[in-house]
């Protein structure tokens, strides 16, 4: 019997969603084209490793991923870093490395005065002297200080060499971080990611990548440049519910400085005109109501409906990140959402993905 067939019936007699997960059968699956979730390691194995580094993205490989996923943003000589944000005080050291006490500097910054160290204002020579650090308090820090800020050629070195010594297809999955910002000082993202995919000849419809963005602008303008898929992030509170919280019907995404154009989308429809899938926070599919309760919504059936993949973030370990109804078991969590048809998650934790994923 199909698992989705087993957790309607499931839920009808009054099962919890994830106990009705727990015990779906194996190699059936409710995803846009039939085949098992994509499990993305999100910057890598960051769960175990300082996020966005060499030694992250290869424990993910080692653990086998699907995918890995660098953010990226420019330094001042145009050369793609993978950092989750433009600024480097919370991932690096550079608040202990005096020479450059007097980069701090005040941006704007999605139309927020942010002050801190930006990678704009560092050459990729001045970033190469900076270590990574362990940014979630959370986790161990015993990894602090030993490992350089990856550029987005390495990754696609490293990428390059792990497909060819295990045997199967990497893929990478590049978020452009923040592009409105970059374009207004002239590090425009989008043509410097083309680039680099094109001299590996990985620019192509069938090219293990996906290029995604919480902007939409920049996804319109890559529309007509590539022919790989994209993806719409979507922040919480871009989706418009019905009265009943759950039927999506409406989406809106912030529109920041970008002078490139396209009409904002206004629905699902919308976005599958420029995009191949959406990559929702996994709480606009099961949504938090309060009393314990996780609210299930019709966003995967209706992306699907759309023609879109849904791609949702992000997956973690510590109990404190679990809503109550998985008791502690990150498992139940994923084996939830595989059973809902996601066609993809965003995991600190790769290997306990794959696990849930058997």
């Amino acid at each position: 019997m199909h698992r989705y067939v087993l957790l309607l019936a499931a839920l009808a007699l009054g099962v919890s969603a994830v106990e009705a997960a727990s015990v779906q059968p194996s190699g059936t699956w409710h995803t846009l084209d039939g085949k098992p979730p994509l499990v993305i390691a999100h910057r890598g194995a960051s769960g175990y490793r300082p996020e966005h580094t060499i030694a992250s993205y290869t424990l993910a490989i080692e653990m086998g991923a699907d995918y890995i996923e660098p953010d990226l943003v420019a330094t001042r000589d145009g050369h793609l870093i993978a950092r989750h944000e433009p600024l480097l005080d919370d991932t690096t050291d550079v608040k202990s490395r005096p020479q450059f006490a007097e980069r701090r500097s005040t941006k704007m910054l999605d139309g927020k005065s942010v002050t801190g160290f930006f990678a704009s204002d560092f050459t990729l020579a001045e970033i190469k002297q900076l270590r990574a650090v362990q940014a979630n308090p959370a986790r161990s820090k015993e990894y602090d200080g030993k490992f350089e800020i990856p550029t987005f050629e390495e990754i696609l070195d490293l990428r390059e060499r792990e497909s060819a010594k295990r045997g199967r297809t990497i893929g990478v999955y590049p978020e452009t971080k923040h592009p409105s910002f970059h374009l207004d000082l002239k590090l425009q993202l989008e043509e410097r990611l083309l680039d680099a995919l094109r001299k590996r000849k990985l620019d192509r419809p069938d090219g293990p990548v996906f290029i995604q963005s919480f902007e939409s602008a920049n996804l319109q303008y890559l529309h007509t440049k590539t022919k790989l898929p994209l993806v719409q992030l979507l922040d919480d509170g871009a989706l418009q519910y019905d009265a009943a919280g759950k039927r999506v019907i409406g989406v809106k995404i912030p529109q920041y400085s970008d002078k490139r154009g396209g009409a904002a989308p206004q629905s699902l429809e919308d976005v599958a005109k420029y995009a191949n899938a959406i990559g929702p926070w996994k709480r606009q599919i099961m949504r938090d109501v309060g009393a314990q309760q996780l609210l299930q919504t019709t966003v995967i059936e209706q992306a699907h409906a759309a023609g879109l993949r849904v791609h949702t973030y992000t997956f973690r370990s510590e109990p404190a990140t679990l809503a109550p109804e998985y008791r502690g078991d990150p498992q139940l969590e994923y084996r939830q959402f595989y059973a809902l048809g996601i066609d993809g998650v965003f995991s600190d934790f790769a290997d306990v993905a794959l696990s849930a994923r058997k």
